[in-house]
């Protein structure tokens, strides 16, 4: 049981639930329940993707800075187990995207989105560009459910999801902006600070809202 909270907690499992449960409300809208359980089921599985990898990556770091609250530090879960886990993760999430009610275009569009998380996991938290796979992963979610069923994603779809997603990156980062600081992550809210990084949000935000009454 403690190993199985362990690959919860690694998973980020609050935004991962947050993620999986937008997935359904967008399914049950072009679908119905039925397919909309199974397209969140894989979007799931492609957020375990993203989770884990982090984790994983940030192992050393969090090790570092002492984050106890972070499983592999605490040891509710083994380095070793959770590669195990993420080994086969990537090849199945994969395969129940593309597989399941989403298909093939509508699958490799989300696909894109949980790459973009590794990428960002990998390479673009620590360049300027943070923003763009936030964008691009929020864009891809929703609007791979409207592919999915042959309907061109609208406007408000996928730049209010891109607008919020870079909102959300801004938000994220604020609590560890010290500690990034000292590890020499530099990504674009590193660069401009706490206060500047809010202020980000709030014109993302704002941004994302009158995208949404204009379009919708």
């Amino acid at each position: 049981m403690t190993k199985f909270k362990g690959l919860l907690k690694a998973s980020h499992f609050g935004p991962t639930l947050i993620v999986t449960t937008i997935s359904f409300l967008f399914a049950t809208y072009y679908w119905w329940e039925g397919p909309a359980y199974v397209i969140a089921f894989g979007v799931f599985t492609g957020q375990l993707v993203v989770g884990w990898s982090n984790d994983l990556y940030d192992y050393n770091d969090d090790l570092r800075h002492q984050r106890i609250k972070k499983p592999l530090v605490s040891g509710q879960v083994t380095k070793e187990s959770l590669q195990k886990w993420l080994r086969f993760m990537v090849p199945f999430s994969f395969f129940a995207n593309l597989a399941g009610p989403l298909g093939i275009k509508g699958g490799l569009v989300y696909m894109l989105g949980i790459a973009c998380g590794v990428a960002y996991n990998f390479y673009f938290k620590f360049s300027p560009l943070s923003p763009l796979p936030y964008a691009i992963a929020f864009a891809a979610l929703p609007s791979s459910i409207a592919i999915s069923k042959e309907i061109s994603p609208p406007t408000w779809m996928w730049l209010g999801g891109a607008l919020f997603g870079m909102a959300a990156h801004f938000i994220n980062v604020i609590k560890d902006m010290k500690e990034d600081h000292v590890s020499g992550i530099n990504g674009l809210p590193q660069k401009l600070g706490t206060k500047g990084s809010i202020i980000a949000a709030i014109i993302l935000i704002a941004l994302g809202i009158t995208t949404l009454l204009l379009f919708l």
